[in-house]
């Protein structure tokens, strides 16, 4: 007996309806994918990274963790991106969070969570370097939704402090990194206002200088 047996008829009918209405539409995205777009997000099931913005496969190019973070030794997400920028030439990085993000509401906490810990410990420290401001807020649902959101900013800066994407840029090549929030309350996306398009926008010490001759 075949396990999971919904979903492998779940895909055959998913397949169906797209050869209906796209006969070529899997021999061509077999050749080839072209996106424009590296999305780096949340591990979190309800945040499915195609369908929030209405993609097709081969469309975005994604890579997801546990709360989105962009960790300058986390060879997995610098890899993806050096893919993404390098070979697949995307023209717009977006580090997408999440309101309610679990990542970011279990740093929030003194919670043995075992290994997980150490990853989340990213978030605590951004937590501690923001919490005047953070707990100034009354409202725990507040505090969490801007911690998420500073979260998103902050990992933007860490895409652009890679020397993945200041060497783009210093090839010339059109790339922009954006910071983008979900809700899952109504399904919409919210612009943070974060958008770096060259390396003048990227603070001095992290400037990766130009190779010597």
């Amino acid at each position: 007996m075949r396990v999971l047996k919904q979903l492998f008829d779940a895909n055959r009918e998913w397949a169906r309806r797209i050869t209906a209405e796209n006969p070529d539409f899997f021999r061509n995205l077999a050749r080839q994918q072209t996106p424009a777009y590296l999305w780096i997000g949340c591990s979190d099931s309800r945040v499915p990274a195609n369908d929030i913005v209405g993609l097709k496969p081969g469309e975005l190019f994604v890579h997801r963790n546990v709360a989105n973070l962009v960790i300058h030794t986390d060879f997995s997400c610098l890899t993806a991106m050096q893919f993404a920028v390098e070979v697949l030439k995307v023209r717009h990085i977006i580090v997408c969070g999440h309101y309610g993000c679990g990542g970011v509401l279990a740093a929030m906490e003194n919670q043995d969570l075992g290994l997980m810990d150490n990853w989340l410990c990213h978030i605590k420290d951004l937590y501690a370097r923001h919490r005047d401001r953070i707990d100034a807020l009354t409202a725990p649902e507040q505090r969490a939704d801007l911690l998420c959101e500073l979260n998103v900013k902050t990992q933007v800066e860490h895409v652009t402090h890679t020397t993945i994407v200041q060497n783009a840029w210093k090839r010339g090549q059109s790339l922009s990194v954006h910071g983008w929030i979900y809700s899952m309350a109504d399904g919409l996306l919210k612009d943070l206002g974060v958008c770096v398009t060259e390396q003048d926008q990227v603070a001095p010490i992290y400037r990766v200088p130009s190779q010597r001759r």
